[in-house]
């Protein structure tokens, strides 16, 4: 639910006040402090709770606080601050563990020891990093892998691998491999900072006195690995690219070469075993050089020995030396590598070559063998057993816990040249429509699991699942699915978007409107409903354009955090609106133009088109427009009590509530309840912040039942610390039990909140202790 709340906590509040005081807007601050606009936003709105200490530093000096009022600011900013969850204990990695080290590792003895010597040396006021380097197929990843398992025990605290993509289209963005490795870290999504600077400090200061291990796979260069770099501490990051890196200074650097002929023909023996290489010990020799001694051609040759065990090496040999007069070349490598590609992918079957080379196609690093079936034209148990046909020859990796798999980037690059050969133009791209015609039916049926307005009883052929039989079942699955597959349907919008398939835009987009709210931090939000008002527009709908407008103004406030965006699309979103008559839409476009006025410091503007958004939408009948003008107050009411306006707040969410309790038609009790229950908690808030506690109690423990009863814990947990700070004013006896759950609950959640229930129980300790 959209219902426009933002994440308060003290710090925000006080600095908002202090702003407020001063007759400072948020950008005059921001100039003045040498802060960034969205960063002074994001510490206001709650988002960043515990900015650093030079930060605080800045923004007193630019407020004029005098000493008291400076040390109570950064008193609040450090109640904020992240905290490690044990104080030496492991950090638990998370969905960043190390990938699994390979048992057949072969050679690269010395650079192995150096990195041995390198973690040994790191210190508190040394944290090291290695830079691992050379031509694709090396094995710098297996290297990297290997020596990451090898030191793992001198780095008690944690061990990070995070792919970055450095030969992808599209790198990881520091800014977004930082808020990964933050998440791995146990920081929630809403308290990471928004900008790359900020996240990067955090970043830094939560490894600072940690003994970690990082490994980056895949980088592209400099700029992409600096942000995040430890600062301090005795961490080792090891680093993995095709390019030198020379940028990066006080780096140990490993320029990992060409296997000798005796190690390759190791790694060889290690894959077939050495019966049959000393039966052949020249063709071992001989195959090891049409491999150009490179680690990936090796293994590759290997494992297709290993599943003829029958075949003799001579036989390989002189199949590869053939192929490889023919064949002109890789880019990367040499022309034998490119033979034993094309060797091992001539001997595979037609489906099993279909499936490879189509599933270059796919987008993202990885692809479920649902995306291989549709790319390839095969039954979903084809490819299954063609994509398991591949693992076993080395030509696809599998995933350790989902039914997923990758390239190789040089073997994905030579799959994506047979497309070209073998398939041509045309059936590249109806290989690709279908496989976007099916992604955005699946992904619509699956969104539509979460959408309140949707009873499941209007999905038509149009828009059901393609697939019935094997579609997710329920929330939780659909869930999963949408986020697993969350590259390929984004592709999939783009390819509709690009061929014309406008309504299928809209259509799939108006599903994602309700999901999208669950999954505020993917920016990708911006994306998908730019393309849906686009088509919107080209379709000539001025309504739908004003409904995918409003989406996308909510996508740059609440995505982006880039207000003055925001404002702007807003604003056509009520343009549009007018245009057409649709005074639902136009009351959305005044609420979240006041939402982006908010953020940037215009108060009172933001009043404004609150209470205008909110007379527009009482003016109508439809459940949508109740639904909006719940939404409105509770921003309105929000708005108004962090301005010190606490009784005008209380005002507007008690007509909340009435609105709740006389129903809204076409609407389900359970949906009603949980709004009901949103606004009882923001009356508790009003009351308490007015100081009446007694009265307080009671709706703010009638919205933790309700929350509890509908299985939200991420609802459940700050109703239960507000409940607490209530019973902790009436010195009640369950307020330390209940200060106490909310701590376990919001600790448990990783809400940012977590250190606001702390403080509240220290606080309520050394009132006990003075007494």
């Amino acid at each position: 639910m959209r219902d426009g709340t933002p994440l308060t906590g003290d710090f925000g509040q006080r600095l908002r006040r202090l702003r407020a005081r001063a007759g400072l807007s948020q950008e005059s601050l921001a100039h003045t402090a040498g802060v960034s606009v969205r960063a002074l936003a994001d510490m206001e709105r709650g988002r960043t709770r515990g900015p650093q200490r030079r930060t605080v530093q800045v923004l007193a000096e630019a407020l004029g606080l005098d000493d008291d009022e400076a040390a109570a600011l950064e008193k609040s900013a450090a109640l904020g601050r992240p905290r490690p969850r044990a104080a030496t204990g492991p950090i638990a990695p998370g969905t960043l563990a190390l990938p699994r080290d390979i048992q057949d590792f072969t050679a690269r003895g010395p650079a192995l020891a150096r990195l041995l010597e390198l973690a040994r040396d790191t210190g508190p006021d040394r944290p090291a990093v290695a830079v691992v380097t050379g031509q694709p197929g090396l094995g710098k990843t297996a290297f990297a892998v290997h020596a990451a398992h090898r030191l793992a025990p001198h780095f008690p605290d944690g061990q990070f691998a995070l792919d970055l993509h450095g030969m992808d289209p599209e790198p990881t963005a520091p800014r977004d491999a930082l808020a990964r490795l933050l998440g791995a870290m146990g920081i929630a999504d809403a308290a990471i900072p928004a900008g790359t600077e900020d996240r990067a400090g955090l970043w830094r200061s939560l490894v600072g006195d940690r003994r970690v291990l990082l490994l980056l796979d895949n980088a592209v260069d400099e700029s992409q690995v600096g942000p995040l770099l430890p600062g301090t501490g005795g961490s080792l990051t090891i680093v993995t690219s095709r390019h030198s890196l020379a940028g990066l200074e006080s780096v140990h650097r490993s320029d990992l070469t060409l296997l000798r002929r005796e190690e390759a023909v190791e790694l060889l023996t290690r894959i077939i075993g050495p019966d049959r290489v000393r039966a052949e010990a020249q063709a071992a020799r001989d195959l090891a050089d049409l491999c150009g001694h490179l680690p990936l051609a090796v293994r590759i040759a290997g494992q297709r020995l290993l599943s003829r065990p029958h075949e003799r090496l001579s036989k390989l040999v002189a199949r590869l030396a053939a192929e490889g007069r023919r064949l002109d070349g890789l880019q990367a490598g040499s022309l034998r590598v490119r033979a034993a590609f094309a060797l091992s992918y001539r001997q595979l079957p037609p489906d099993s070559r279909t499936f490879l080379r189509r599933a270059s196609l796919a987008a993202g690093a990885d692809f479920s063998p649902e995306t291989g079936a549709l790319l390839a034209g095969l039954s979903y148990g084809e490819a299954v057993a063609c994509a398991e046909e591949l693992t076993d020859a080395g030509l696809l990796q599998s995933d350790a816990t989902a039914e997923r798999y990758r390239f190789h980037d040089l073997l994905k690059l030579y799959a994506a040249e047979q497309v070209a050969t073998e398939d041509g133009p045309e059936i590249r791209d109806e290989a690709l429509d279908r496989t976007a015609r099916w992604m955005l039916r699946r992904a619509t049926a699956a969104a539509l699991h979460f959408d309140v307005e949707h009873d499941g009883s209007t999905l038509g052929e149009r828009d059901g699942d393609p697939d019935p039989d094997g579609a997710p079942a329920g929330r939780e699955e659909a869930r999963a699915w949408l986020e697993a597959e969350r590259a390929q349907w984004l592709a999939a919008l783009r390819r509709a978007h690009g061929t014309g398939r406008h309504r299928q835009v809209v259509e799939t987009a108006q599903a994602m409107h309700w999901f999208s709210d669950l999954n505020q931090h993917w920016e990708e939000w911006v994306e998908v409903f730019q393309r849906s008002a686009d088509s919107a527009r080209l379709l000539g709908s001025s309504r739908d354009e004003a409904v995918h407008l409003n989406y996308l103004a909510w996508a740059y406030n609440m995505c982006l955090y880039d207000p003055h965006t925001a404002l702007s699309t807003a604003d056509a979103a009520l343009v549009a609106a007018r245009d057409c008559g649709d005074g639902l839409q136009e009351g959305w476009a005044l609420g979240y133009g006041a939402g982006a006025l908010h953020r940037q410091g215009r108060t009172e503007e933001a009043h404004a088109r609150l209470r205008e958004a909110a007379g527009c939408l009482a003016s109508q009948d439809s459940p949508q427009a109740r639904l909006g003008e719940l939404t409105i107050l509770n921003s309105l009411g929000t708005l108004l009590r962090q301005a010190g306006r606490a009784a005008e707040a209380l005002e507007a969410h008690r007509r909340s509530e009435r609105i709740c309790r006389a129903g809204i038609p076409g609407r389900t009790d359970e949906l009603i309840a949980l709004y009901h229950a949103v606004a009882r908690q923001q009356i508790g808030n009003d009351l308490a912040a007015l100081e009446r506690w007694s009265e307080a109690e009671p709706p703010l423990r009638q919205a933790l039942a309700a929350f509890e009863s509908a299985h939200m814990p991420a609802w459940a947990g700050p109703a239960r610390l507000d409940l607490g700070h209530v019973l902790s004013a009436l010195a009640h006896p369950e307020a330390r039990a209940t200060l106490r759950t909310a701590r376990d609950d919001l600790t448990e959640l990783r809400n940012p909140r977590q250190a606001e229930a702390t403080a509240a129980l220290t606080a309520l300790d050394e009132a006990g202790a003075a007494m």
